[in-house]
């Protein structure tokens, strides 16, 4: 039970720092070459979106342009949960905190340079859109995307976004935006059964600050590709440029998304994690897949990510190494 607990917190609070910031996995200018890029939140003083993309294009401005506090509550799998959250925005840098409210103190607090988007188009360098036009583009071509108005929200106007899997290999997303910000207020995902699989929703939204300064981007450091790759992935399942990570004790690390679910694998020595039994295994929202092989030498692959189990399992399975 313990274990299992543990993994709801990490879903509550991947699911609030959501809500705060997008999905988040590294940083990306505008353009494709060296310079650095500069954003202005002034953007957000446009006229309301009308269209399903322009609304999502404008969430990631607004996630990203406005200081908050709010409270909200996250149910799921394993439990309802009341949180604080405070977004603030200082000298360029966002400061995320999400606090739990309720049983054991968990105060979680994250930084990061404005601009460091949700999501890493690995073909910035043939378009020169924005990042978040080509982000919500780009969700626009795995989802099809609705828009609903007239909604509300924690006693605020909102639009209502569903996001439907166009190959219907993944969950379907429902969002509630902040009619006035663009900023997320409630997010519901939902199982091919159109099952609720997980829900957060703002309860209580202070008055949002917006940005006054523009910020400039730099393009994030180029890094090395691990010594493995990846066979198979859904369709719009992107690699994440610049989001290999080396970690300790042999673990290498890397990130896919298509711009809404995000898959996480890990390849590494099978002495790393010795407890976990290989096979899919569900754990609420997520699911958990583990494959063992010992040529060249023995190593195991673990991939995390909310999707449906029988998809995360192919990705495990389809990782070999390369020859180098």
């Amino acid at each position: 039970m313990r274990m299992v607990g543990t993994r709801a917190t990490r879903l509550t609070l991947a699911l609030a720092f959501t809500a705060l910031a997008a999905p988040g996995v590294m940083a990306q200018q505008s353009e494709a070459a060296d310079a650095e890029t500069t954003l202005s939140c002034s953007m957000l003083e446009n006229e309301a979106p009308q269209a399903p993309v322009a609304w999502l294009t404008y969430s990631l401005w607004a996630s990203h342009c406005y200081s908050f506090q709010a409270r909200a509550v996250a149910i799921d799998t394993f439990n309802v949960r009341t949180l604080a959250l405070s977004h603030r925005i200082k000298d360029g840098v966002r400061q995320q905190v999400v606090q739990h409210l309720d049983g054991p103190s968990v105060n979680v607090e994250r930084r990061a340079p404005v601009g460091h988007w949700g999501w890493l188009d690995a073909s910035a360098s043939a378009d020169p859109a924005p990042m978040p036009e080509r982000w919500a583009e780009h969700v626009a071509s795995v989802y099809d995307i609705t828009l609903e108005a007239d909604k509300r929200v924690a006693d605020r106007d909102a639009v209502q976004l569903t996001f439907m899997p166009k190959q219907g290999d993944r969950y379907r997303h429902q969002w509630w935006l902040d009619q006035k910000t663009g900023l997320l207020l409630k997010h519901v995902l939902r199982d091919a059964d159109d099952a609720i699989l997980e829900t957060f929703q703002v309860t209580r939204l202070q008055t949002p600050e917006r940005y006054p300064d523009d910020v400039v981007v730099a393009r994030p450091d180029s890094v090395d590709e691990p010594d493995w790759q990846v066979g198979w992935l859904p369709e719009g399942m992107e690699p994440q440029p610049g989001a290999a990570r080396q970690a300790s004790r042999g673990r290498t690390q890397r990130f896919y998304s298509d711009g809404l679910a995000t898959v996480s694998l890990f390849v590494e020595s099978p002495v790393v994690s010795t407890a976990l039994s290989t096979g899919v295994h569900k754990l609420g929202v997520s699911a958990i897949a583990v494959e063992r092989h010992t040529a060249p030498a023995s190593w195991q692959v673990i991939a995390i990510g909310e999707v449906p189990p029988e998809l995360l399992g192919r990705i495990a399975r389809s990782v070999t190494y390369t020859e180098k």
